[in-house]
């Protein structure tokens, strides 16, 4: 169904209603964490950092001084919309993962030419619902078929009325450098068999650069960032039965340059025992849980992947001080 043929809430919900959401439950986070904790190297996901209250203290970091990365990706698209959708082509199908609020997303949907359908993909099935119409009552005319699912997994796309022509999928933000390599090449493998041949990505990505300005932005002055690794203790006792005590570890971001990756702790502050249901975990005073890391790229380094998993890397966007870089790849 398209825009003009009904009314966009009531499309948004029908799309929804015809596609099956992801399973999502307590018990598989509880498993991850059991899991997490038990590794030598104690993790925690970093996706469990987003409940409601995480949501809320990350959109407060991306409003910080020190976060350059949020106003620096949205100052490329401002500028540079009109190119990347020359690079999209005509007639495309836009496929964004992680939808969120789509913010980005219209400076690249004001540019595009006859774009066939727009098709949001996130998790949270309501937040993507209110941007689905959100879009859907903007851009009258263009079909909205958003999908409610875990991107990081295969997925199959919904067929639009217009026949696209191409398939070109969107991943704005840094989400990438969350990924490990492993899991960064099985990502783009899996992007270029859903869009197919001739297929497009673009991509964003946070830029290497120096150590200070890296660290800075991983740990603020005002302690937004440190807040948002408690929350999860919190989330984790709230949720999950555990016991944890934020204030016996001290948060810490530091960058490290032979993996090119920031790594973001949580620091025991003394030997402790800590309960998650009904298993315990012991740790040493000093003992990390690392709850989040966050690969760095350049030109180079963004062509090897595209390389190794099929792709063609054929434009390359960033700011005059080249702190991020936005990406466009077709499928070879």
């Amino acid at each position: 169904m398209s825009i003009h043929e009904q009314d966009p809430a009531v499309l948004a919900e029908v799309a929804l209603t015809d596609l099956l959401a992801p399973a999502s439950s307590a018990n598989s986070f509880l498993m991850d964490v059991l899991t997490g904790m038990s590794q030598p190297q104690k993790q925690i996901p970093c996706k469990y950092l987003y409940d409601q209250r995480g949501s809320q203290l990350f959109d407060q970091i991306c409003e910080l001084d020190e976060y350059y990365l949020t106003r620096t990706e949205v100052s490329i698209m401002k500028k540079k919309a009109g190119e990347m959708a020359t690079a999209c082509g005509p007639g495309c199908m836009l496929v964004e993962f992680g939808s969120g609020s789509s913010v980005k997303t219209r400076y690249l949907l004001d540019e595009l030419e006859s774009p066939a359908a727009y098709v949001p993909i996130d998790i949270s099935r309501d937040h993507l619902i209110d941007s689905a119409c959100s879009i859907a009552e903007s851009y009258p005319g263009l079909e909205v078929l958003p999908v409610c699912a875990d991107f990081t997994q295969p997925i199959h796309l919904p067929d639009s009325m217009i026949e696209p022509q191409r398939r070109v999928a969107y991943f704005p933000g840094s989400t990438l450098g969350n990924f490990d390599p492993a899991f960064q090449k099985q990502f783009f493998q899996q992007t270029r068999e859903m869009v197919g041949p001739s297929g497009g990505l673009l991509i964003g990505a946070d830029l290497k650069k120096d150590r200070a300005t890296l660290e800075a932005a991983y740990d603020d002055r005002e302690g937004v960032t440190r807040e948002f690794n408690y929350n999860l203790l919190r989330r984790i006792n709230r949720e999950l039965e555990a016991d944890f005590d934020p204030q016996k570890f001290r948060y810490q971001a530091t960058y490290q340059e032979e993996p090119g990756r920031v790594e973001m702790v949580l620091i025991s502050r003394e030997k402790q025992q800590v309960r998650i249901a009904e298993e315990f975990f012991d740790l040493e005073k000093g003992e990390a849980i690392l709850t989040e890391h966050s690969y760095k790229f350049d030109r180079q380094s963004m062509q090897e992947l595209g390389h190794q998993t099929g792709w063609e890397l054929k434009a390359m966007w960033t700011d005059p001080q080249d702190l991020f870089g936005i990406y466009y790849l077709e499928a070879k």
